[in-house]
């Protein structure tokens, strides 16, 4: 008769039960599904083998790591080896076939995952606290608890060094940003033209009109001792005094008071979101260098943010070949022309790059080609390189910029293989240097140390008295002495030395 035995992971530890007669359960599937929610029916048919609890929250954390993993943990081999018997009719029940292909690898044992196992396992994990002795349903969940949350926060933590969620956020809220400006803009555009219409016409830019605004409020009341406030906000001194002019014979309708206190306040709204949307600008910038320096040394910091928002982390954009990267956010397109039979995108978010916009036409789908390659180097070197640097960035620039050289004029750059071995060469300069500097500043820690001592800032080891050296060490460090060097560096020891020191011996 063939036996089964189950493996249950608890968070508490790991569990082995025993499935009484499971051959005539099989052909009974149905009524085991019932059993399942009766404890009574459900123990009749599953027996406690063992349990293994951990040991601590840590050892917990480790083991459910590697079985999700798919690898087989320590602690398991050893219960496993005790507790399965090692018979030829044997079978453990498994709820993971990468875990059961683990156990069948290192202790020979057949292991199952399909059949009654699955529903079996269900009514285990159901009943678990009841089939446990000294266990309850409350110390179940709260140890479930715990480490669902540590393990969640190991996985969080996994990615702390490539921070590219803050780029995919930026982007996001910056290209939302620009949208909301825009809006508010052509709404306090059309507010405030009631009261002086004149006005969008000397002054077309979003933000130095919202700060206009602010600033004129009753156009009534704008005089010559404002001239200069309008000079700052303008730069343009004949701007300002067009805006004067235009003030004191314009066809507006007058306002009321609390219709320019709502406005005013509208306007200062516009003003602090679109000093938010650079301050943006600028944190989406010193993230790029941090995270993806080479690319965004390429083709920019926005664009380089977009590449890896669509594709949805860094190192998902350094699996895609250059090929994908090239079409990257011309999905829509290239499926309709695949399906009409047309022709296919040339580019993606790659268009608003500056070279494609700088090559010709019959050359821009060859740029965004080559540009798309260069792209998917310098991502998978932002992505797996240990020391960050721009240098291939800079490097894969200068490529690209040679090949748009190239289409015009006719010039061969270099060949790919050149460029890299110079920017390796860089590269290893670059690490050597900062390894001169990490020596620079430990020595220059010790002399701090050594001046602390000798000033009495650091406490100093009593000094231990020095030993009289017995008959046979002074034969020996005479004899070290003939063979190598002196202390002084002059040389080997002269024997006429050796002989006066036998002399005192004897």
């Amino acid at each position: 008769m063939a036996k089964l035995f189950v493996l249950f992971e608890h968070a508490a530890g790991y569990g082995v039960f025993k499935v009484e007669e499971f051959e005539e359960i099989g052909m009974m599937l149905p009524q085991l599904e019932s059993s399942v929610n009766d404890l009574s029916k459900f123990n009749s048919i599953v027996k406690l083998v063992g349990f293994s609890p951990f040991k601590t929250a840590v050892a917990a954390l480790e083991n459910v790591n590697a079985i999700s993993e798919g690898i087989l943990p320590e602690d398991l081999h050893q219960f496993l080896d005790v507790t399965v018997p090692k018979k030829k009719k044997v079978t453990l029940g498994v709820s993971d076939p990468k875990l059961a292909a683990a156990i069948t690898e290192a202790l020979g044992i057949q292991c199952s995952h399909i059949g009654i196992v699955p529903e079996v396992v269900r009514g285990i994990r159901k009943h678990f606290h009841s089939l446990v002795k000294g266990f309850t349903l409350k110390s179940s969940g709260i140890a479930q608890l715990g480490l669902g949350h540590s393990y969640s926060r190991a996985k969080i933590k996994f990615n702390v060094h490539r921070v590219d969620n803050m780029i995919i956020q930026s982007i996001a809220l910056l290209d939302q940003l620009d949208k909301d400006i825009n809006t508010f803009s052509m709404r306090i555009r059309e507010w405030y033209s009631y009261h002086f219409p004149e006005l969008v016409k000397i002054v077309p830019e979003n933000y130095v009109f919202a700060k206009l605004t602010k600033l004129i409020k009753n156009r009534k009341e704008l005089n010559e001792e404002s001239l200069e406030e309008l000079e700052k906000i303008v730069m343009d001194s004949g701007k300002a005094q067009a805006i004067l002019d235009a003030s004191r014979s314009s066809m507006g309708m007058d306002i009321s008071p609390i219709d320019l206190l709502n406005i005013e306040m509208f306007a200062s709204r516009v003003i602090s979101l679109a000093d938010y949307r650079k301050q943006l600008a600028e944190y989406l910038r010193t993230k790029m260098t941090d995270v993806a320096p080479n690319l965004k040394t390429l083709i920019g910091e926005q664009v380089g943010a977009r590449l890896i928002a669509h594709a949805g982390s860094l190192t998902n954009l350094a699996k895609y070949p250059a090929s994908t990267i090239q079409i990257l956010g011309a999905e829509k397109a290239l499926f309709r022309a695949l399906k009409t039979k047309g022709n296919t995108p040339k580019y993606g978010l790659l268009f608003h790059s500056t070279y494609i916009g700088r090559a010709g036409t019959k050359n821009k789908g060859r740029i965004s080609r080559y540009l798309a390659n260069k792209c998917s180097i310098a991502s998978r070197i932002d992505c797996f390189t240990e020391v960050p640097n721009q240098i291939f960035g800079e490097k894969l620039k200068q490529q690209v910029e040679d090949r748009l050289k190239f289409y015009e004029t006719g010039d061969v750059p270099k060949k790919n293989i050149d460029v890299m071995k110079e920017a390796i060469e860089e590269v290893s300069q670059l690490v050597l240097s900062d390894k001169k500097k990490k020596k620079k500043k430990r020595t220059a820690s010790e002399a701090f140390n050594d001046s602390g001592q000798s000033n009495g800032l650091v406490k100093q080891e009593p000094k231990k008295k020095k030993k009289k050296h017995s008959v046979s060490e002074a034969v020996t460090d005479d004899s070290i002495q003939e063979n190598g060097k002196a202390d002084n560096g002059e040389g080997p020891a002269t024997p006429k030395k050796k002989k006066k020191k036998n002399k005192t011996v004897s």
